[in-house]
């Protein structure tokens, strides 16, 4: 289900999945590109059942934090994001995505 809730969401973002919704800025940000990417997080939250998911997010996040020099390449070089981000254009991804795929972005990206 998706939500249109600008107020809630960060200047700079399109929005963000938290399980089982999407919320959204605006109607403008409901392109392929995102839903896809934002679907990808509800999938990669229904296999860490959610909470896990966020503990594990933070922890990775505070981790990247110490490995890259800004919050914004710590955030791009969680393994979630990256799976997300990498995958977005491909709109069969979920169709065929095996069970933890975010598992294999866990490396550090030089």
């Amino acid at each position: 289900m998706i939500i249109y809730a600008g107020r809630l969401i960060r200047s700079g973002y399109s929005g963000f999945a938290f399980w089982p919704f999407i919320f959204l800025r605006n109607s403008s940000n409901a392109t392929p590109i995102i839903l896809n990417h934002e679907r990808i997080h509800l999938r990669q939250q229904l296999e860490l059942l959610v909470i896990p998911f966020y503990l594990f997010y933070f922890t990775e996040y505070l981790i990247r934090r110490i490995q890259y020099p800004t919050w914004r390449k710590a955030y791009e070089n969680i393994s979630f994001e990256r799976e997300a981000f990498s995958k977005e254009g491909d709109s069969s991804y979920l169709r065929n995505r095996k069970f933890w795929a975010w598992t294999s972005f866990l490396a550090c990206k030089t």
